[in-house]
């Protein structure tokens, strides 16, 4: 059985030490020469960034996020010892690991991060697909050849650099398709890398819970549970077209990941679905000032990220938490699509003025989905409200001064509320 030293890249016959640096970061499997499709995934990324740059924190406890009332972004591996989640409400982790180090998210610094990683993975291959800044799909297909080593050698050498020049260290998941690769990832955190072969798909999944399929929240694992599903062999014993007529279309997607199948191609451009911005109070509110303040700020936001990409959105979400962490969630769509900060926010307050007797809430969101090009946003003019093209207009020429003199140039009279 071939064998791989992670330490010195040694290839080999199966061992437990590598014979050529007696290393025991070994990794083998049968198909270790022939599996090429990968997954990335940074361990604790930003609390490693936040370790790496202050050495005091080594041995803390470390949780980024924001304030009480804010959410755990990333927990060092020692405080998710003591049960911290990403995630997680801030005043839960810090009641489970209350000597917790809390540092506030330094955006800039995880980007420099991420753009250094890569570019390690560029120098491997031009087919990346980034889920985030600090986890990415990697298909090495057909470039032994150029780098006169199979995948397995170009990953983990890929992890050792990042230990060696970031100081950042990465688990690999190593298989013959997307779902398998994520799936493999999270199979030997921190520092792992681990592989799931062609052979072995059906014994490894048959007792394993479903929820090991990526996206598969709660409200979802509730209703396989109410199915009888918990199992990838509990799906296996469902037919084809019972799956699609309980689940849709996603019962299709159900049948394939049973048996271990994934067709998606690792895409170097995956279109962005979505965007949307939010923000979770320091006290829960149902102030309609307070809301409608947030909300034309929320708006601004997805505006400018849609305006950035170069997209526009046909649906407007707006999304509100309860103190309760009950979640509703209510869209728009629009005959037309819109990356106008002011359209975003006039078609979303009638769904806060709908919700508000709903609260109080914890946190507020806005977003824009069914995305497409901007050039084919903003087309017809709105009969209901003559001054929306004027206003859309006034906004633009907002975005050029913005763009020359500050973001802070000129602020609407609702965004200081």
């Amino acid at each position: 059985m071939p064998a791989l030293c992670r330490d010195c890249l040694h290839l080999f016959d199966a061992g437990h030490r590598c014979p050529a640096c007696r290393g025991p970061r070994v990794v083998s499997h049968p198909e270790l020469l022939s599996l090429s499709i990968a997954h990335m995934d940074c361990d604790a990324f930003y609390a490693s960034v936040e370790k790496r740059d202050d050495p005091s924190l080594a041995d803390k406890p470390v949780i980024v996020g924001g304030g009480k009332r804010g959410v755990v972004s990333t927990a060092c591996y020692i405080a998710r010892t003591y049960g911290v989640r990403s995630a997680m409400p801030m005043f839960q982790a810090l009641k489970l690991c209350p000597e917790a180090v809390v540092v506030k998210p330094r955006g800039a610094a995880y980007m420099e991060a991420s753009r250094a990683i890569r570019a390690m993975m560029e120098e491997m291959t031009p087919a990346i697909e980034p889920l985030s800044l600090d986890e990415a799909f990697l298909d090495l297909t057909g470039t032994a050849r150029l780098h006169h080593a199979p995948p397995a050698v170009m990953l983990a050498r890929l992890v050792r650099r990042m230990e060696t020049e970031l100081g950042l260290s990465g688990s690999i998941g190593l298989s013959h398709n997307k779902f398998l690769a994520k799936v493999a990832s999270d199979l030997d955190k921190p520092r792992g890398f681990a592989m799931i072969g062609k052979a072995e798909t059906a014994d490894f999944l048959r007792d394993r819970p479903v929820r090991l399929i990526w996206g598969v929240g709660q409200a979802y694992q509730d209703s396989l549970d109410r199915a009888g599903i918990r199992t990838f062999g509990d799906l296996l014993r469902w037919d084809r077209k019972d799956l699609h007529a309980r689940f849709g279309s996603s019962g299709d997607r159900l049948w394939h990941l049973a048996r271990g199948e994934d067709a998606r191609r690792v895409r170097r451009n995956a279109p962005v679905k979505s965007i949307s911005s939010e923000t979770t109070f320091f006290k829960d509110t149902g102030a309609h000032d307070l809301l409608d303040g947030h909300l034309w700020r929320l708006s601004e936001k997805v505006s400018d990220r849609a305006k950035a990409k170069g997209m526009a959105g046909r649906v407007v979400t707006l999304k509100l938490k309860r103190a309760n962490h009950a979640v509703l969630t209510r869209r728009h769509a629009l005959d037309d699509a819109t990356q106008i900060a002011d359209r975003i926010y006039r078609t979303a307050r009638p769904l806060l003025e709908q919700s508000v007797d709903c609260g109080p809430f914890r946190l507020i969101g806005v977003g824009i989905s069914n995305l497409v090009p901007e050039h084919q946003a903003d087309l017809s003019g709105d009969l209901l409200d003559p001054a929306a093209e004027r206003r859309a207009t006034a906004e633009r020429a907002a975005d050029r001064i913005r763009a020359r003199f500050g973001p802070d140039a000129i602020l609407k009279g609702r965004a200081l509320r």
